[in-house]
């Protein structure tokens, strides 16, 4: 019945992708909106139908992750499924399965590895059978810099090793997903370690080459001028899953991942605000009143994501060769997070992508269509 079906729309980031949709999904494109609550559903629909008068009459599906024969209807009644609703460990399974099982390409916003592994482990074989698409990490996390570490190799050599390093900055309020996310993951340390161990005893490894995510060292780096701190994050397992699955990233591929901070003082004082948090997640009752504080499906005002902006630098080195790209774009965590989950939609649903199944990741299943979609949308990737 429907191209894409937006799950999740009356929470902040939801509306901005299907306000996203309201004014950039092409003619004929049939779409929805689909949530447990239907005034929610149906407030959202009205303030859609200021943008476009014609989507007054917006269909509107009845879905809650607790109940599966919902998610069931909705998976088979379209060809892309999105989902905001997070954190996605608590309240994903449901619609991977669905659509795993009704060959529906799915994205989301997901950032926590956990739930990445697991569905890989629980749904990937499956998809691969019916033919669906399973698209995890389809914003901030991990579209800049997955497509941002394809863009870069391809503007190198790659018969032999290609080592690429991405360098992180931002200036933007976080998002309130991405915190009760991050908390979650932290608080999760063994069983993230224990999803990842069982992927690792399933996903097979590409033959003949190699393709990893290299943890970095705290360092300044003498190309972009920065301060460089790790980040522990899941934007480098991303990378290194598209380069053990695209060939053209050569024999053997290596990326590291950082926030560049522009002083010492500001690496360091870096450095000890990640481990308090991370050490906040471990005790329970501080890490309940951290997330009441910052709830989530609230964000920031216009004014204030007109304000936001984010980069990440690129340094690739293959053959002698080094290359010097960089991603840029506005308010990351709301505004061009849902412009990349909804041009991901869009990209599965209508356009020639290679032929790939199961879960995948944005450069194995849409690679240069997704990367015309985004420069044509606004964001900037380019060769300094």
């Amino acid at each position: 019945m429907f191209d894409i079906v937006v799950f999740g729309a009356t929470g902040f980031t939801g509306e901005l992708t299907a306000a996203y949709l309201a004014e950039h999904a092409p003619a004929g494109c049939s779409w929805a909106l689909a949530g447990r609550n239907q005034d929610k559903l149906e407030a959202v629909r009205t303030r859609l139908a200021q943008i476009d008068p014609a989507l007054a009459d917006l269909p509107l599906l009845h879905a809650d992750s607790n109940d599966p024969e919902s998610l069931k209807t909705v998976a088979e009644s379209t060809k892309v499924v999105i989902t905001t609703v997070g954190p996605y460990l608590l309240y994903g399974e449901p619609l991977v399965r669905a659509c795993a099982e009704a060959g529906t390409d799915y994205v989301d916003l997901t950032g926590e590895p956990e739930f990445v592994d697991r569905m890989y482990v629980e749904h990937h074989a499956k998809a691969v059978e019916t033919g669906a698409r399973i698209v995890h990490a389809c914003g901030f996390d991990s579209i800049p810099h997955d497509l941002g570490a394809y863009f870069t190799v391809q503007q190198l050599p790659t018969d032999g090793p290609v080592k690429v390093r991405g360098v992180v900055r931002a200036g933007a309020q976080p998002s309130g997903g991405t915190f009760h996310s991050a908390m979650t993951a932290f608080s999760r340390a063994k069983q993230m370690r224990d999803a990842s161990i069982a992927r690792r005893k399933v996903e097979p490894r590409p033959e003949g080459r190699k393709s990893r995510a290299k943890a970095g060292k705290p360092q300044r780096d003498s190309d972009l001028g920065y301060w460089l701190l790790p980040l522990p994050t899941i934007d480098p397992f991303v990378v290194a899953r598209s380069g053990a699955a695209l060939p053209s990233y050569g024999p053997d591929f290596s990326y590291s991942h950082y926030a560049g901070l522009k002083t010492l003082r500001y690496a360091a004082g870096g450095a000890v605000g990640a481990a308090a948090i991370g050490i906040a997640a471990q005790v329970p009752p501080v890490r309940k009143a951290l997330l009441k504080r910052i709830k989530q499906g609230e964000g920031p005002s216009e004014s204030r994501r007109a304000k936001s902006w984010f980069t990440v630098d690129f340094i690739g080195e293959a053959g002698g060769q080094k290359v010097h790209t960089l991603v840029s774009g506005g308010d990351p965590g709301y505004t061009e997070t849902s412009k990349m989950l909804a041009e991901s939609a869009l990209c599965l649903a209508f356009d020639d992508n290679p032929p790939t199944a199961g879960q995948v990741t944005t450069a194995t299943a849409m690679a240069d269509n997704l990367l015309a979609r985004l420069q044509k949308a606004g964001l900037t990737f380019e060769v300094r």
